[in-house]
């Protein structure tokens, strides 16, 4: 291992020390001429504003869904405390075929904690990332507790009394 890789390594250690809800953000997407659903697992969400109501994903180049989400609208879906496996299959180890919500500006989840379907406002440089902010058209939510997400593990983030 190389002095910058382990320095890398080292800095993604440091910032897996912050906790994090677990969204997957889903959409309509061109694939293989022929529009498909996708689903990406992220924990880099936030919201930026209410008046509009703007909140922000950061997609890492790389990923296959970066490309295809690119002006599309989105619904980040924030999971619940049972929904590991969702999480799990958009984090490119696919299981059980997920149950789908069909939106009014993206598909969504079923039975996630909270969920937003944006329309897109713009996107941002961010490295090796690109930062899109959306617009929230809708959004709603259930009781219950939210995964979470630290140092590589899973958790249950429990519901406020």
């Amino acid at each position: 291992m190389t002095a910058a890789s382990a320095e890398t390594q080292d800095l993604r250690g440091c910032l897996g020390r912050f906790a994090t809800g677990v969204a997957v953000v889903t959409f309509d997407g061109f694939a293989g001429g022929e529009v498909k659903r996708h689903g990406l697992t992220i924990n880099s969400f936030t919201s930026v504003s209410l008046d509009p109501p703007l909140v922000l994903i950061a997609v890492q180049r790389t990923v296959r869904a970066h490309a295809l989400l690119a002006g599309r609208p989105f619904a980040v879906n924030v999971l619940a405390a049972e929904q590991r496996d969702l999480a799990m299959h958009f984090a490119g180890r696919p299981n059980t075929e997920p149950t789908w919500i069909e939106g009014r500006h993206a598909p969504r989840l079923a039975e996630t904690a909270s969920w937003f379907e944006c329309t897109p406002w713009t996107e941002h440089d961010g490295g090796d990332h690109t930062l899109f902010l959306g617009k929230i058209e809708r959004f709603d939510l259930r009781p219950g507790p939210c995964l979470g997400f630290a140092d590589g593990t899973f958790f249950t983030i429990p519901e406020p009394t």
